[in-house]
């Protein structure tokens, strides 16, 4: 069985290269293109849940997929992207020039990192650890519909190589490799 793990479709602010964190803003016109373009490639796969973040880009972007195979996507509070504290709205461009070992952690994934005012990638890590046990318990094959830092802390936690937040692609879908191991 598989779980199926997908980014959210673009938004205006991912556009103009901005963190987002928590912050809620809606998907652009590309972001439902996405969105649509997911729910065509989610189809044949034979899923039997759709689990999302509660902030609007992923829960759209879920609603879009699973009412294109007769679903109801579950929104779990735990799928939020990662409190980013001071980044927030702020332009990656802008943070690597002014802090640039603080970026390179970040990009690294380094589990140590923690946003300024925020929570840290091990933090993260283990609310996402926890959630994905509850999903991988449930009907399986399942989309989880989350973020970059969501997704990169799932493959953290399985064990899988763990991509720049940037190499995820917005309305794309990855398979966690199962089982989970224990949580460290």
């Amino acid at each position: 069985m598989h779980l199926w793990l997908a980014r959210h479709g673009e938004t205006s602010e991912n556009a103009e290269g901005r963190i987002l964190g928590q912050r809620d803003p809606p998907l652009s016109p590309a972001g439902m293109a996405q969105a649509e373009a997911l729910a065509r490639r989610m189809q044949d796969v034979g899923l039997v849940a759709v689990w999302t973040s509660p902030l609007q880009r992923a829960r759209v972007t879920a609603e879009v997929v699973a009412g294109a195979i007769g679903l109801e996507p579950a929104v779990l509070d735990q799928l939020v992207e990662s409190d980013r504290g001071d980044w927030e709205g702020r332009l990656v461009a802008e943070l690597a020039h002014e802090s640039p070992e603080l970026h390179a952690a970040f990009l690294a994934g380094e589990p140590s990192f923690r946003f300024p005012g925020g929570e840290s990638l091990a933090e993260q890590r283990a609310r996402t650890h926890s959630v994905l046990a509850k999903i991988v318990a449930g009907p399986l094959p399942a989309l989880v519909v989350a973020h970059a830092g969501t997704i990169r802390a799932a493959l953290a936690e399985s064990g899988a190589s763990v991509p720049t937040e940037s190499a995820l692609a917005h309305g794309a879908a990855v398979k966690l490799p199962l089982p989970l191991p224990p949580s460290a």
